[in-house]
């Protein structure tokens, strides 16, 4: 059983290219659900909302306790997902928590700033530089996430076994890469597995 995990800047298409990946295997797309998921089973349903609030418009400030409950409930949720395997877990730090299961394809989509805002600025309409505000706060919270909760650096391409740029490639290419890099390294983790001769 198989897993992608997929880390995506706000704007670089990521989600668009996880469901893309999704027609092209029939693997499940895990998102915001597993917020709410992991939230509920760690019972602090405010981490839900403190979570998604990207930008903290909401101002919300769960105690440590809520805290450390939510991410060990979002450990054991994504763990569990993985064990399942056939699905495509977006975001939630992914890369760190499964980086030592070897059926586990990680994967960074991104783009430059700028087209990000455009695309932010196209879709919500909304003027450039308030989109330029989104993207810039957005990058800045994400990096804030991966080294208060997971000491890493978000930008560490150490950290993905794939990084494509969709200011290059389309959603569709993106996810074929995706999914050929899958294949490759399924086939690779079980020739390494094979008793030798």
């Amino acid at each position: 059983m198989a897993a992608i995990t997929i880390s995506r800047q706000l704007g670089s298409l990521g989600t668009q290219v996880a469901h893309e990946v999704d027609h092209c295997l029939g693997y499940r797309v895990v998102e915001r659900q597993l917020i709410n998921q992991a939230a509920l089973q760690a019972g602090v349903p405010e981490m839900a909302l403190a979570t998604i609030d990207d930008l903290d418009l909401l101002g919300l400030r769960p105690t440590l306790a809520a805290r450390r409950a939510y991410h060990e409930a979002v450990k054991r949720v994504i763990e569990e997902l993985a064990m399942t395997g056939d699905v495509v877990i977006v975001g939630r730090a992914g890369q760190v928590i499964l980086k030592d299961h070897p059926d586990v394809l990680h994967v960074r989509i991104m783009a430059a700033a700028t087209l990000r805002a455009e695309r932010i600025a196209r879709a919500q309409n909304i003027p450039l530089d308030a989109a330029q505000a989104q993207v810039e706060a957005s990058d800045r919270a994400r990096r804030t996430y991966m080294r208060r909760y997971y000491h890493v650096n978000w930008d560490d391409p150490h950290l993905y076994d794939l990084i494509i740029n969709t200011g290059r490639l389309t959603i569709d290419s993106a996810a074929d890469l995706i999914c050929r890099a899958l294949t490759y390294l399924l086939q690779t983790h079980t020739h390494d597995n094979k008793e030798p001769t």
